[in-house]
């Protein structure tokens, strides 16, 4: 790391370190601004106390994601008007969200290294910016060739956004805060795709598409004036060389997968899915040769040694299928299986944006009573079981019915994905925690697409199976339960958390008991 200058005169290691920690108080407390501080310094360990504005610190970053995963979803409302603008067949303009997604796949795992080198908040900012310039670009674009290109420099910030500003959480909250901090920047991932696609709804309706890009620029220059003056920018002293190897290994797998999952749920696709699969996972073998035992790997495999980590990882993963799936099923069953409006469909699917915001300041409380493994066990089922009712559903069921089971599943579900993202760092090192976010975000980004696939395949085979030339109620329903039924599998990685997992961040002690042999145990 980087520490700012003791000053003249200093005796010893103890004083200047002593210094480090004021500094770093005084600029998380607001005294001193993020932006006259040269280079904001950090103890090994994390700051022990989090300040006052570290609320605000999570809402920044929780604002830029949150004009990131409305953007993502909002868009897919308007690509019938604007293929019609562009004069070409609505079918066409997908290669306007791939490209997005191509940008994703390849710099998210660069971006713990560019933190490292040259400080979270320079990058921050700069994915901020890069994404408005994006945004503008989107909304200029007079043919769908040049949307493409600019869809991509939006997803060059977009990349960016994710995984530093998750970096930016843990390096600015002691870990007493860090559900509190974490819940507030899980809100965007589950809000903006319930709220995208009824406000891509609204603006195409009674505006213009290219408005769907515009909004992003006041928030995102408000972003960039917050991040400047809030944010610490935090960077280590050395850092490895870039590996370049590495870099484009990961993203030609990384994309050939994504590319491939989303070609799989399209009628007519198979082969060149299974091709994409298949260069995705030649590439990925290779990338773990190429990265195994070598320093300063994008994306670094030895971090799947930690327990912990590796548990959150894998159990997180296996949970996101049902997220991933559900913005997808349930806008689609409620508009072409009930005949819904997209503005009515629109008013119940915010239910789950509801029920996440309700959860937010509970989860500390909940899981400071239960603990994490045994909230990650029991609450993973309730969610999960929650999705599963949407299969349920039909259009004589009440508004106020399904509106309920989407805040009660929103509220379960936002409290376990709160709890992954939180546990997963527990035993993180602070000089390791650049390449943990970005691994994490890369999982992360790739099993919400994965969401996608699996669901949209469901249902093409539930109409297969049922005969029906387009989708009715019970296709939606054996979609929705497939999906479910996946993600209840991690509920045997769950279980295999330590009882005592991130008791130190949650606060739950576990109680220890004498044995007649006079050892102790400890109670699950």
């Amino acid at each position: 790391m980087t520490p700012t200058s003791p000053g003249p005169g200093a005796p010893s290691e103890r004083p200047r370190r002593r210094g480090i920690a004021t500094a770093n108080a005084e600029i998380r407390d607001g005294i001193v601004p993020a932006a006259d501080a040269l280079t904001p310094a950090r103890d090994p360990g994390g700051p022990d106390t989090s300040g006052s504005n570290y609320r605000l610190v999570a809402l920044i970053v929780a604002s830029a994601l949150f004009m990131e995963f409305v953007d993502a979803t909002v868009l897919a409302t308007a690509l019938p008007t604007m293929a019609r603008d562009f004069g070409v067949r609505p079918p066409e303009m997908s290669i306007a969200l791939t490209s997005y997604l191509l940008a994703l796949a390849v710099f998210i795992p660069a971006s713990g290294l560019l933190a490292d080198r040259y400080g979270s908040r320079t990058v921050f900012r700069s994915a901020i910016a890069l994404f408005v310039a994006g945004s503008l670009a989107c909304g200029q674009a007079p043919t769908l060739g040049a949307m493409v290109l600019a869809r991509f420099l939006q997803g060059m910030g977009g990349a960016m956004m994710i995984p530093v500003g998750r970096l930016v959480l843990l390096r600015s909250v002691a870990k007493q805060d860090m559900v509190n901090a974490m819940s507030w920047l899980l809100v965007p991932a589950l809000v903006g795709p319930v709220v995208g696609p009824p406000l891509g709804g609204f603006i195409v309706t009674y505006l213009d598409w290219r408005w769907i890009f515009y909004i992003n620029l006041p928030v995102g220059v408000l972003g960039f004036c917050l991040v400047s003056r809030f944010i610490a920018n935090f960077r280590e002293d050395h850092t490895p060389r870039f590996d370049a190897g590495g870099f484009v290994l990961s993203g030609v797998s990384l994309g050939c997968l994504l590319f491939g999952c989303e070609m799989a749920s399209r009628a007519g696709q198979g082969k060149l899915a299974l091709a994409l699969l298949a260069i995705g996972a030649v590439s990925g073998f290779f990338y773990i040769r190429h990265a195994h035992g070598r320093e300063g790997a994008i994306l670094d495999l030895t971090l799947m040694r930690d327990r912990t980590f590796r548990l959150s990882v894998i159990a997180g993963s296996i949970t996101r299928i049902t997220q991933g799936a559900q913005p997808f099923l349930l806008p689609l069953m409620m508009q072409v299986g009930f005949g819904f409006t997209a503005a009515r469909s629109g008013m119940i699917t915010v239910a789950t944006a509801i029920g996440s915001l309700m959860m937010k300041s509970m989860a500390p409380r909940v899981l400071r009573r239960f603990g994490f493994r045994r909230t990650l066990v029991c609450n993973g089922i309730i969610a999960t079981a929650g999705y599963a009712t949407c299969g349920l559903f039909s259009p004589a069921w009440p508004v106020w019915a399904m509106f309920g089971v989407l805040v009660f599943s929103g509220f379960f579900m936002s409290l376990q994905f709160t709890a992954y993202n939180t546990l997963a760092y527990d035993a993180i090192p602070q000089r390791r925690m650049s390449s943990a976010t970005a691994f994490y975000s890369t999982f992360q980004q790739l099993m919400l697409s994965l969401g996608i696939c699996v669901a949209a395949v469901a249902l093409h085979l539930a109409m297969l199976a049922s005969g029906d030339a387009t989708a009715v109620r019970h296709d939606f329903s054996v979609a929705f339960w497939v999906v479910t039924a996946i993600s209840l599998g991690a509920t045997i990685w769950n279980l295999r958390f330590a009882p005592d997992a991130g008791a130190e961040i949650s606060g739950h002690h576990v109680p220890v008991t004498p044995t007649p042999e006079g050892e102790q145990r400890q109670a699950a």
